[in-house]
């Protein structure tokens, strides 16, 4: 299972969860953590990497919400089956790297039992107070 965070997150996220993974992984299968930026290019269109990610079985991180409110962004996520985890922003000015990486660290196993365990297509969201809904 690949999980990719989004470009605008740091890439140094997807290499601390990836080897937190590889270190201490208890599920079934194990959870390979990518960066966007790292795997595309920084600035690859989401109409770009969202067919190439779906077509990994992957799911992504991100705190682009917009992804979900633009119609046809959401049916590419759609018809590729991406499993989608938004982290809605407190604010436009978005959460400082130690508040996003709390924030997927308190979530990170329940992150990964829904990616491996769920059909997709799937979105959940992320509150700023912690709360996962799906949606």
């Amino acid at each position: 299972m690949i999980i990719y965070i989004d470009e605008n997150l740091s890439p140094y996220l997807a290499k601390g969860f990836s080897i937190q993974e590889s270190l201490n992984n208890k599920l079934s299968e194990s959870i390979e953590v990518r960066s966007v930026k790292e795997e595309f290019g920084k600035g690859a269109k989401d109409e770009d990497w969202i067919p190439m990610v779906g077509k990994e079985k992957a799911c992504v991180i991100t705190q682009y919400y917009n992804i979900q409110r633009i119609t046809h962004q959401r049916e590419l996520c759609n018809q590729y089956k991406l499993g989608m985890f938004y982290f809605h922003l407190p604010s436009k000015s978005g959460f400082s790297y130690a508040e996003m990486l709390t924030l997927i660290a308190k979530h990170w196993e329940e992150i990964t039992k829904i990616a491996i365990q769920n059909k997709r297509p799937f979105a959940f969201k992320i509150t700023p107070k912690g709360k996962m809904t799906k949606m």
